[in-house]
Parts: structure tokens; C-alpha cells; sequence
């Protein structure tokens, strides 16, 4: 399955591999050098950390390109009075009787924690193309969902919030 990603997540992507390519990787390098000359390597703390740091530093570079390789690039599509990718929606829960705020953004950068929702999730996909003062229903699974009511769209093209998970 491809990724759905914005241009800017796919820039944001490959500043991130470019930076770990040239900066990080060659301070990795240089503290399992450090750390290879302190001695015995079968019980060189040092050397095992910073080795495992280097492996994690080229494990998060082929993930990230290939992530940015076989991503479907998508944009909003949505009419100024419907809910769209990077709109804020604030919703009235009617089973909790309570109001919620939530971002609707691409899957890399949903944070749920953070009321950043993904356009793939049940709730993203429930809200896109709806407009404000529509009753959605939010299906969790075959068996079960809820109602809400959107009250207010708060459109944006700012992709800022969540970069920092790339």
C-alpha cells in the first residue's frame, strides 16, 4: 500500500535524509571510531551504543526513502465550505455530549495524542467532504460507530503541526 503524502511531507522527508545522511551519519561514524579505539570491543559499552546508534540512524534512512519512493502524492481536493486535509474540525460527540477539535492530516503525521487525525482514519475519512452543521456517522468497525455533528470548519493550508515526527 502507498503512502498518501502531501508535497511538503515528501520535502519534509527528504530534508530529513539529507540531514541524517550528511551530518548524522558522519558523526555516527566518527563515535564508532572513538569508540573502537578505547579497547576490547567485546565489552566496549561505548562502541556497542554508538554502533547500534549508526544502525538506527541507516534503518530510519531507507525507511524514509522509501517511504518518499513509493508515495501517492496527493493535495486537498475539498470545496471552501468542506472539511479537507489540514482543516481543524470541531465536532459535538452526541453519545458523549461533548465537543472535540481535531486536524485532519496524512497518515505520517497523525498524532492522536494531539488531536492530529488521519485523512485514512475512521474519523477522516467520515469527515472529508462534509460540511458544517452535517450529522456524520463515524464507523469504528462493521458493528459499531457513532454520531457527530460537525460544527465548525476552520479551513488551512498550514502543514506545519506534527513535521516533527518525520
Amino acid at each position: 500500500m502507498y503512502d498518501r503524502l502531501t508535497k511538503k511531507d515528501i520535502e519534509k522527508m527528504e530534508q530529513e535524509i539529507e540531514h541524517r545522511k550528511l551530518v548524522v551519519r558522519k558523526q555516527a561514524l566518527e563515535d564508532v571510531k572513538e569508540a573502537r579505539a578505547h579497547g576490547d570491543l567485546s565489552e566496549n559499552f561505548e562502541y556497542k551504543a554508538a554502533k547500534k546508534f549508526k544502525n538506527e540512524n541507516e534503518s530510519r534512512i531507507r525507511y524514509l526513502e522509501k517511504m518518499v519512493k513509493t508515495a501517492q502524492v496527493i493535495e486537498d481536493r475539498s470545496l471552501s465550505d468542506e472539511a479537507g486535509l489540514n482543516d481543524t474540525v470541531v465536532l459535538y460527540i452526541e453519545d458523549e455530549d461533548c465537543e472535540e477539535e481535531y486536524k485532519i492530516v496524512t497518515t505520517v503525521r497523525c498524532d492522536v495524542l494531539n488531536n492530529l487525525i488521519s485523512i485514512e482514519s475512521p474519523m477522516g475519512r467520515s469527515l472529508l467532504g462534509h460540511k458544517a452543521g452535517e450529522r456524520v456517522y463515524i464507523a469504528i468497525n462493521d458493528k459499531s460507530g457513532y454520531y457527530a455533528q460537525i460544527k465548525e470548519i476552520h479551513k488551512s493550508d498550514d502543514e506545519t503541526e506534527g513535521i516533527n515526527r518525520f
